[in-house]
């Protein structure tokens, strides 16, 4: 017979390797221990953490994974590593963890602590919600129903905001920066201006030198720090205090994490027209690899916000794509049964006036 998904939280409060038996019996054995030798003892959870976007219904995510961190001490049951592809053909989860404790509070407890020292870069994943879940004060005192997420969903599906001090790690990052004080020189500008796509939106951050550090101006407000790095690890010193964070990067993009969250940014090529297009507001966009089903627009039609044009099969799921404003129709890049990656433009509305 099969397992079933939860048998470590079995294992944990048993000390039983129920794979272990499985193999046995299979190999023709007894059963180590009969029903009423088996102790139970403290209290265990599994948070099982998947590539899906939760603002958007719990929808499958697809990625590759430029940084995969967990903490020790906590068990992790994957079978992906860090460097993988997370497929649209095959279930999103990431990893299993579970951790234990002599009672059920002091297992939870372990488990808040174990998510939010918890980092994933490269796609979308639950751990915002699972480290609401786990925080959560119902499920804290075990009021807990088919309808506890429903009741409270506002609250478990919202996702974290970058602060200032994240945006600047990114923009600093973006121009070399972090790790690096002011230096004099007749060559240097007196500021730079750097753009960054984050959550769909392209934004234009400002950095000057600040004595011995760098003033950035970002979305969230106004930052005067200093940084240094070592490895993968960020330190940012501000009149705010002092943050941490882990820093990811790989072509074109940088990943900035702390125990809130994961926060991602794209780093557009300002010479490169398309990247521009595709943050404009003018485009459908793929949001993962998929198959397109329909294709609902041809080039000069007029078209309203919100209305369906593209249909994309993925994660066995059909998936409607709006258009993104009023317009009309410039191109369309693809075709019904094409085959598409995440990130692609599949269709292009004609600037707007």
């Amino acid at each position: 017979t099969r397992l079933q998904v939860e048998h470590p939280v079995t294992e944990t409060i048993t000390g039983l390797d129920l794979v272990e038996w499985q193999l046995r019996v299979a190999s023709g054995e007894r059963l180590p221990r009969l029903q009423d030798e088996i102790e139970l003892c403290g209290h265990a959870f599994e948070a099982r953490i998947y590539a899906e976007d939760v603002p958007k219904g719990f929808l499958p995510a697809t990625g590759t994974l430029h940084h995969l961190h967990f903490p020790a001490g906590s068990r992790i049951d994957s079978g992906v590593v860090e460097g993988d592809a997370i497929s649209p053909f095959y279930d999103p989860m990431i990893a299993k963890l579970i951790t234990g404790g002599p009672d059920r509070a002091s297992a939870l407890a372990t488990l808040g602590e174990a998510l939010d020292a918890s980092r994933i870069a490269g796609s979308v994943t639950n751990l915002a919600f699972l480290r609401a879940l786990a925080g959560h004060q119902g499920f804290a005192d075990g009021d807990v129903d088919t309808g506890l997420i429903a009741r409270d969903i506002d609250t478990l599906v919202r996702e974290p905001e970058a602060t200032a001090e994240v945006w600047a790690v990114a923009s600093l990052h973006a121009l070399g920066l972090v790790g690096v004080a002011p230096g004099f020189s007749l060559w240097q500008p007196f500021s730079w201006e750097v753009g960054l796509v984050h959550a769909g939106e392209a934004v234009s951050l400002r950095v000057t030198p600040e004595g011995k550090g760098w003033k950035v101006e970002t979305p969230a407000g106004l930052v005067t720090a200093t940084t240094t790095i070592a490895n993968d690890l960020v330190e940012l010193r501000s009149s705010e205090g002092f943050f941490a964070f882990t820093l990811a990067a790989w072509p074109g993009h940088v990943a900035i994490m702390n125990d809130a969250g994961s926060f991602e940014f794209a780093i557009p090529d300002p010479l490169d027209g398309d990247a521009a297009d595709a943050h404009s507001g003018d485009s459908v966009i793929s949001p993962m690899p998929g198959l397109v089903r329909h294709v609902g627009a041809v080039a000069g039609q007029k078209v309203a916000r919100g209305e369906p044009l593209i249909i994309l099969e993925a994660m066995k799921m059909e998936h409607s794509l709006a258009a993104p404003r009023d317009g009309v129709v410039a191109s369309v890049g693809v075709s019904t049964g094409d085959q598409v990656n995440e990130g692609i433009v599949l269709l292009q509305l004609e600037a707007a006036d």
